[in-house]
């Protein structure tokens, strides 16, 4: 959580780097962190399977960083900086969802279930990450 915080900063100012002052940069570096623990939490509690809170630190602290430009820039609009968000969201869930239909409609996007619960890296690579980790069925 503690590396997620790191990198939650670094995404939340990486939109506004050039056009913030170093203190709302450290302001909106601290709100990421922030931000992303709540994130996390939820996304878990929600059950979408983010093992590495991907989501959480990208999605959810690019959003917000995003919208930090409008709020702490004199350069930028916070209302283009929502319609920005939204653009880039609404094209990107358009794109995802046409590529893994095709996907799930060809090859597939699932392994069996059998792989799934040896273990991902045995199935695709041969050898256990953790060797010395056994799961074992309750």
């Amino acid at each position: 959580m503690a590396l997620n915080g790191a990198l939650a900063g670094l995404v939340g100012i990486t939109a506004g780097a050039d056009v913030v002052s170093v203190m709302s940069s450290v302001i909106i570096g601290f709100i990421a962190g922030l931000l992303v623990v709540i994130a996390v939490m939820s996304i878990d509690r929600i059950k979408i399977d983010d093992p590495v809170g991907a989501i959480s630190v990208h999605l959810v602290c690019g959003i917000w960083g995003t919208l930090a430009v409008g709020i702490f820039s004199a350069d930028h609009s916070f209302a283009i900086q929502c319609l920005g968000v939204i653009a880039y969201g609404v094209t990107c869930f358009v794109a995802a969802f046409v590529i893994f239909f095709i996907l799930k409609s060809t090859i597939g996007i699932r392994v069996d279930e059998e792989e799934e619960m040896g273990g991902l890296d045995v199935g695709e690579h041969g050898m256990a990450a953790y060797a010395d980790f056994e799961v074992k069925n309750v």
